[in-house]
Formats: C-alpha cells, sequence, structure tokens
C-alpha cells in the first residue's frame, strides 16, 4: 500500500538491499513499482519465475539480463524458455562462443543444436552462428553436415569448418569445402588419400583440371592404376591438353600396362607425339592388327620407321612383313622393300616399288629377276 501511494523513498536502493539479503518477494515488489526490469528478471530467476522472468528480459532488453535468465533457465532445464533467451544472445558475435560453451559443458547437445538452427532464419543471423553450426555437426551430428554445407557454404567461415572436418575425418565433406574455397589441390589430395569415403569419379575428374600442381596429374593416374584401372580412359581424356604424352606412356610401359590406355593412344594420336605413335604401333603388332597399324603409320609418321621396319620383315605374319616393305619404300629404301617382297613372291608389290622409285636400274633388275 505504500508503495501505491504518494513518497519520498529510495525504493531502488531498498529493492538492492532486499535482494541482496535474499528477501526476493520484497524486492520483486519493489523493482516493479520503479520498473527496474533488468533487476525484477535477475530477482524472478531466484523466485523461480523463469517464464516472468523472460517476460521482464524483453522489455529490459539488456544482454547481460538475457545471460543471466538463459544461465537460470539451463540450471533448471527449462530448455523452452532457455532458447527464447538463447536467440537475443546469438546474434551477438562475441556471445556466441561463451553460450555454447555453457550448453556443451552441460551435454546439451541437442538444445544447443536446436538454438541456433532456430535462429539461422533470424534477420542477425551472422557467419559465426552458420560457422559454430558447421562445427557442431562435425563434431556431434557428422550424417548433417553435408546439407548444413551445401545449404550455407557460402555463409561459413570455410577455413574454420575445414579444421573441424580435418579433425572429425569427414572427407567427402572436406572434399567440399576445398572445392569451394579454390584449394583444388587439396581436394584432389585429399580424394587420393581417402578415396574409400572421398572418391566420386564424376567429381574427380571435375576437380582434377583445375590443379595447379601439375604432379597431381601423374599422382591422380598411378592412383587410378591402382583402384580404378578401367577408368584410366576417361581420365586421360579430361587430362589430355595438360600432361606430357611422352612421360605417360613412360609411365605405362614401366608398369606394363600399356593396353589399359589404347583409347587414350588413340585420341593422342592427334598430336603426333613420337612416344605415342610408337607405343600404338607396338600395341597393334601385340594384338596382331596390321589394319590399324597400317592406319597408324600412314596418318602419322613420327616414329622410328626403320627400326619398325627391321622389326617387322621378320615377322611370321605375311600382312606385317608387306608393311615391312612399305615403310622401306617410305624411306626410299628401294632395295629393301623389293627384296622382302621378291622373298614373300609379292610381284604386284614389287613392281609398285619399281614403278614409285622412278629408277630405271631397279625397274631393269627386276624384269631380269623374272
Amino acid at each position: 500500500d505504500m508503495l501505491r501511494g504518494p513518497n519520498i523513498a529510495q525504493i531502488q536502493k531498498v529493492g538492492d538491499r532486499c535482494y541482496d539479503e535474499n528477501l526476493f518477494e520484497a524486492a520483486r515488489l519493489l523493482f516493479q513499482s520503479v520498473s527496474n526490469w533488468a533487476r525484477l528478471a535477475s530477482t524472478l530467476v531466484r523466485l523461480g519465475d523463469y517464464q516472468s522472468a523472460v517476460d521482464c528480459g524483453r522489455k529490459a532488453n539488456s544482454t547481460q539480463v538475457w545471460k543471466d535468465v538463459n544461465q537460470a533457465c539451463i540450471a533448471e532445464k527449462e530448455f523452452r524458455l532457455a532458447q527464447i533467451c538463447g536467440l537475443h544472445l546469438i546474434v551477438h558475435a562475441e556471445e556466441l562462443e561463451s553460450l555454447i560453451r555453457l550448453y556443451e559443458s552441460n551435454g546439451y547437445i541437442d538444445e544447443l543444436c536446436s538454438l541456433i538452427e532456430n535462429g539461422l532464419g533470424l534477420e542477425r543471423a551472422h557467419m559465426g552462428m552458420f560457422t559454430e553450426l558447421a562445427i557442431l555437426y562435425c563434431k556431434y551430428r557428422p550424417e548433417q553436415i553435408m546439407d548444413h554445407l551445401k545449404l550455407y557454404w557460402s555463409r561459413i567461415n570455410i577455413p574454420k569448418v575445414i579444421r573441424a572436418c580435418e579433425s572429425a575425418h569427414l572427407w567427402p565433406e572436406l572434399v567440399f569445402l576445398y572445392v569451394h574455397y579454390d584449394e583444388f589441390d587439396n581436394a584432389a589430395q585429399t580424394i587420393i588419400e581417402h578415396s574409400v569415403d572421398a572418391w566420386e569419379h564424376a567429381s574427380f575428374k571435375d576437380i582434377i583440371v583445375k590443379v595447379s600442381n601439375v604432379e597431381l596429374y601423374y599422382k591422380a593416374l598411378r592412383f587410378y592404376l591402382k583402384e580404378q584401372p578401367l577408368l584410366l580412359n576417361d581420365l586421360l581424356n579430361v587430362m589430355m591438353a595438360r600432361i606430357d604424352h611422352t612421360r605417360v606412356v613412360s609411365m605405362f610401359q614401366k608398369s606394363d600396362n600399356i593396353p589399359l590406355i589404347k583409347k587414350y593412344l588413340v585420341a593422342a594420336q592427334s598430336t603426333n607425339n613420337k612416344s605415342v605413335n610408337e607405343a600404338y604401333n607396338e600395341l597393334l603388332i601385340e594384338e596382331e592388327d596390321f589394319v590399324g597399324l597400317r592406319n597408324s603409320i600412314d596418318n602419322h609418321d613420327n616414329f622410328d620407321g626403320i627400326g619398325l621396319a627391321q622389326r617387322l620383315e621378320k615377322h611370321d605374319l605375311l600382312e606385317f612383313r608387306r608393311i615391312a616393305a612399305h615403310l622401306y619404300n617410305q624411306a626410299k629404301r628401294w632395295r629393301q622393300s623389293l627384296a622382302l617382297s621378291k622373298k614373300d613372291k609379292l610381284y604386284k608389290d614389287a613392281m609398285t616399288t619399281a614403278r614409285v622409285s622412278g629408277s630405271t636400274e631397279i625397274a631393269e633388275d627386276l624384269l631380269r629377276y623374272f
């Protein structure tokens, strides 16, 4: 009744004294009479009236009040009310870390995640909220992290989340972050080192062509040779313009795996590279594909023609010996070509050689042979 009537009492001071002496009901009446919402909220917390404390927090609109009420609600496991308070705190970047520590130290992970999730839609949501939620997912809900990253990768602190993914061994998520941070070398390296979890062919092809360290091309080829040999040609196809064809051929010759990259060799012949041509020709000889070999030497001339001819002239198959004669013709070694044709009784080929040579002497020698 005294408070309702006119008075000159120092109500605030009396209220503070009542609060300090744990006379919370009296303090409540005093603070309420002077509309000191901040102190009233603290008093209501002591009285266990958390809902009213939250209502006063709205009127006080003070960060410290929200912190006090939030801590009290957490202590009493009033998580719905704690979340209301928390939503007013997490929009302040400087308050977020301490709030997370408070929830984590008490083991209230689900409640913490729910709080930040509900805060993402706030107008004042900031990068720290998206980042810290990603880190929480890495630690406690790894099945949710990828969806979160796909939605909000542009709003997180990527280096910070990269470290969290590394610590949690979340390799697909780590690759995703490296790609969106334009760290293609690290992305490719991660896939190679953790292929069981992180490898996906289409994605790897997209990444490997963007790396800056050319050595990763050859590391990728060794990786595919070991783990995905049937996809080598597809990988080589996307790297065609960036790799050293001579080095690639040498790599697969040393491991005796040239047949695995036949399609690549066919495509790479457009560069008329000597190593590619010779490797492909060698492969055609092993496959006894004389038609393919004839087409190869006619269309791609950068190879050791004489060396190939000397090898083919001793071949068991007649068609390969004919190709040897053809190679001698290309090198204008007419007499060696004629000798092969006469030995195999390929007289039409011999006459063609004599005509192409343009030599009267060679033509007369062939006539005398007949």
